[in-house]
């Protein structure tokens, strides 16, 4: 699930740039990129999008598979009139990418050479473990109570 907020993140401090419009943000490009390879060469899995910092982002990714909403953005998106465009469409998915498959060295250089990716799934990973650790101390104090 590609954190779109957080590869914004990442490239403003990356580039000083502090604005981008919805289909210009990082994020949402990188998002729709993965979901097209995807679904253009039948791979069986869901693509989800998440971390997002403005309702720009979710709407320029309408039509993902999942997408994790913080409940601001849910109000926000709730109380717009606007309709809902699709923009991500399993059925009508391209991609000029053609399929690939990598073996672990070739995997390791590719992350290597895109400093984003090798230090937000670092910062992931971290986050993630930290979150399990919590998870599970609260979950061995309700197992006390």
């Amino acid at each position: 699930s590609p954190f779109v907020g957080r590869i914004l993140d990442w490239h403003k401090k990356a580039t000083g740039k502090q604005e981008f419009a919805p289909q210009d943000d990082p994020g949402v490009i990188s998002v729709s990129k993965i979901f097209n390879y995807y679904k253009t060469h039948c791979f069986n899995t869901v693509i989800m999008g998440a971390s997002f910092r403005n309702v720009g982002e979710i709407l320029a990714l309408a039509g993902c598979d999942r997408l994790t909403i913080s409940p601001d953005l849910l109000a926000e998106l709730a109380a717009a009139d606007a309709p809902l465009a699709r923009q991500l469409d399993s059925t009508t998915a391209t991609t000029d990418s053609e399929k690939r498959s990598l073996i672990e060295s070739s995997f390791r250089w590719r992350m290597n050479e895109d400093a984003m990716a090798t230090e937000k799934l670092a910062e992931g990973i971290r986050a993630f473990a930290a979150d399990q650790v919590k998870l599970e101390q609260t979950l061995a104090t309700w197992a006390k109570s």
